[in-house]
């Protein structure tokens, strides 16, 4: 099985935010430097990660290769005094692939070749979101483990590309992922 006992989950748990305390003390000691130096005015400083980690969720553990909320709405923050607004939260939905654009952007330089993200700093600094859906993707290898998910703001659909199975989850309604709604002939339509 991939249950874990319920002892074994509150030792990964405070592994977990003791590891994030850390982080925390430790990107405070970079922002103070920053200011201590007198350039945090002038730099972007972008705090993120490239996948999310379970902790008991769906039953599962680490990273595993399921595209459930906990593993791809990673965290992002991103600070730039007077540019960036402090303490604001936004839902508009953003992609790895979009840092560099959005860096180049911020940097007063073009795009270059033909990257596939899109420039994030308009919505950054409080304009309209970028996009309207985002693709993860996850080929596992020889294990035949291939998925694609794409998401909007209230769907999203997992296609299993080995199998004849998938999942499609009704963001707004099960926010928790709990009801599969691929064979419920209600979402067809949306299917």
């Amino acid at each position: 099985t991939h249950l874990r006992p319920e002892e074994d989950l509150k030792k990964d748990i405070a592994c977990y935010f003791g590891m994030v305390s850390f982080m925390d003390q430790q990107i405070g000691r970079t922002l103070a430097e920053l200011d201590r130096l007198g350039i945090a005015d002038n730099t972007l400083v972008v705090f993120t990660t490239d996948h999310g980690h379970f902790l008991g969720q769906h039953g599962l553990t680490a990273k595993a290769i399921h595209h459930y909320e906990d593993l791809i709405r990673i965290p992002f923050i991103a600070r730039w005094p007077g540019r960036v607004p402090a303490g604001q939260v936004s839902q508009a939905l953003q992609n790895l692939v979009d840092c560099s654009p959005t860096f180049l952007g911020a940097a007063g330089l073009p795009v270059s070749g033909a990257m596939t993200g899109v420039n994030q700093l308009p919505c950054w600094t409080g304009g309209p979101a970028a996009r309207t859906w985002s693709v993860t993707e996850n080929h596992h290898g020889n294990r035949k483990f291939h998925l694609r998910t794409y998401v909007n703001q209230r769907y999203k659909i997992t296609v299993y590309r080995t199998w004849q199975d998938g999942e499609l989850f009704d963001l707004q309604e099960d926010p928790g992922e709990i009801h599969n709604r691929w064979n419920d002939p209600a979402y067809l339509e949306v299917k």
